[in-house]
């Protein structure tokens, strides 16, 4: 009879098996999609719901939908699935969550975090033009910080075992397999499609390469870490790495740098400090591990510069198809952040109002143009309201790793958090759970619990 490590070991490779395939389908029938994102939100609130949320299946309902949110805004028309779908999903999931399992008395800062983001929407209310639609443009603005709000809340000192964290991330796995079969289909002749060294949308699947990029990122940062977490399967390690190198392939080739410097960061955040924790023997099976990885990688990359002509390697080089270094490594960001900043300044206290950057951006410097920075929009757009719940998203994950130290991921996932709000802000759900997945209490599995009788009349 098999052991349930091993059949979890073969549920995660027919996992695989099934989301390749699913790709595929969607890639030849894209109406699929839509029965697809249907068929996940039924499974996942019947598991819920019948289970009470047991084994925090609305975490790992949440974690599957965020990973799979860019694939499904890729392939559903934005008529029949609205944008921030995957925001409003993540956020349903959690509340169901908090329903079954209430949120720890801890918590307090996430209520007033939440409750700092409203001035700025009563203020939007004023400051807003009469054409602009205000309802559209504070829901879109503050999906993000209300999903990241909402997450924080259930996962404050929740506690989840390794094991299952482990699923977690192999359900961020699972949706980018099927992103990176279409993705596969959907431009199979690279060079055909090359056109300098900017952001490539044809070899994002006509989508945004950026968010393709963060995406994508989330799937290599979840296998690098099942590849060391995991070591004792050799066709899980082989599976791993196979995939690792077409995830990193794909990502690279959309020209977009953020989700792939992204991933890098984040992955050499959870080697450092898992290397940091295991025993001398488990480190020489990491450090022989790493070898593998890197060759893989370099191997990836070699590829890819072929593929491109060399375009990639100008490209993170920050030099155009002439070979000529950009004078903006930000690629316009900084002109961004800086007018936003001086926004702030203007308006210290209320900031401009929700939604209103975009439109006074273009009333002050000519300049139509959405921010890529979120720490600079929560500044513009919510003045000193927006100073405080920065610094209490800031402060109250590290105040909370001073007494819990067990999340081998919270640096991770924080600097995922980080790093992703400042190249692309908050326009998918991913920066909002990942934060909110640094504030679970891993803990340890019970082994060979004792069940005692209950003495009494």
């Amino acid at each position: 009879m098999l052991s349930w490590i091993e059949r979890a070991r073969i549920g995660y490779l027919q996992g695989i098996w099934l989301h390749i395939a699913l790709g595929f389908a969607i890639y030849i029938f894209r109406p699929f999609a839509v029965i697809y994102f249907f068929a996940t939100i039924f499974f996942f609130v019947y598991r819920i719901l019948t289970t009470g949320n047991k084994n925090n299946i609305a975490l790992l309902a949440a974690s599957y939908i965020m990973a799979a949110e860019v694939f499904l805004r890729m392939t559903i028309s934005e008529s029949i699935l609205p944008w921030d779908a995957g925001k409003y999903s993540v956020m349903a999931f959690v509340s169901l969550g908090l329903f079954f399992k209430g949120t720890s008395k801890k918590s307090v800062a996430y209520w007033i975090y939440i409750l700092l983001l409203l001035p700025g929407v009563v203020y939007a209310a004023v400051t807003l033009d009469y054409s602009t639609d205000v309802k559209k443009a504070v829901f879109f603005n503050l999906s993000g910080p209300i999903c990241l709000g909402i997450a924080a809340l259930y996962t404050y000192d929740r506690a989840i075992t390794k094991i299952q964290l482990q699923y977690l991330l192999w359900a961020m796995v699972m949706p980018v397999v099927a992103m990176t079969t279409y993705l596969f289909f959907y431009s199979p002749a690279t060079q055909d499609v090359l056109n300098g060294t900017s952001s490539n949308f044809a070899l994002s699947g006509g989508f945004g390469p950026n968010q393709v990029s963060t995406a994508l990122g989330i799937g290599m940062f979840a296998i690098f870490v099942q590849v060391f977490v995991q070591m004792k399967n050799r066709m899980i390690l082989i599976v791993n790495v196979l995939l690792l190198g077409l995830i990193a392939y794909r990502a690279i080739i959309t020209f977009s740098r953020g989700g792939v410097l992204t991933a890098i960061v984040v992955c050499a955040a959870f080697l450092f400090i898992y290397y940091s924790g295991v025993s001398t023997v488990r480190r020489k099976n990491i450090s022989a591990y790493l070898v593998v990885i890197v060759g893989a990688m370099a191997l990836t990359w070699f590829i890819s510069s072929i593929r491109t002509r060399g375009l990639i390697d100008l490209r993170y080089a920050n030099k155009d198809a002439a070979g000529r270094i950009k004078e903006d490594l930000s690629t316009g960001r900084k002109e961004l952040i800086s007018s936003e900043i001086d926004f702030f300044l203007d308006n210290p206290i209320m900031g401009i109002g929700v939604g209103k950057t975009k439109e006074y951006r273009e009333e002050k410097y000519g300049i139509l143009a959405a921010t890529h920075n979120e720490i600079s929009r929560m500044l513009s757009e919510h003045g000193i309201f927006g100073v405080f719940a920065l610094i209490l998203l800031i402060l109250t994950p590290l105040s909370f790793r001073l007494q819990n130290r067990k999340n081998y991921l919270f640096y991770s996932f924080m600097a995922f958090w980080f790093l992703t709000i400042n190249h692309s802000s908050m326009r998918i759900a991913a920066p909002a759970l990942m934060y909110a997945l640094a504030l679970l209490n891993v803990v340890d599995e019970k082994k060979n619990p004792v069940h005692r009788k209950q003495v009494g009349p």
